[in-house]
């Protein structure tokens, strides 16, 4: 199945984004601006795509940073993993948080630094009940299912 999603261009600098392969769930987005900024202890950079997306209804954007994020720089993306509603027009741009002051190690301008996938949701109804079924995990919270 192929799904058209229309996206504009917002700058001279923009890169459309690609998968690098046929087997490539993500397609590559490629850093147009920067801005570094400090809030308290924590220094961030955004970087901005010059890219807006018209998702189609019932599909969502959602961001990734690259598997070479580790290697490559001293980032993380700051909310994990950022979600682009099918509502949204604005400019595509990914926020990561330093791990060290004033991020020693970051990308640069014109490199690719996140990853966009492009999914289905169900439409979901939530009822309210007083008892769920039983599972074998139970209510076991985190490590519980082993290791």
């Amino acid at each position: 199945m192929n799904l058209q999603v229309k996206v504009k261009k917002l700058s001279d600098k923009a890169v459309l984004p690609v998968q690098a392969d046929l087997g490539s769930a993500g397609m590559d987005l490629t850093a147009t601006s920067e801005k570094l900024f400090i809030e308290g202890a924590i220094s961030y950079v955004e970087y901005g795509t010059s890219l807006s997306f018209e998702i189609p209804e019932g599909y969502v954007g959602l961001l990734f940073p690259r598997s070479s994020i580790s290697s490559n720089t001293t980032l993380m993306l700051a909310n994990s993993v950022g979600v682009i509603d099918s509502s949204y027009r604005g400019e595509v741009k990914l926020r990561f948080k330093s791990v060290v002051p004033m991020a020693a190690k970051k990308y640069k301008v014109g490199e690719r630094v996140g990853q966009l996938v492009i999914l289905p949701y169900p439409k979901v109804k939530l009822m309210e009940v007083e008892e769920l079924n039983d599972s074998d995990r139970g209510q076991g919270g985190f490590g519980s299912s082993g290791k």
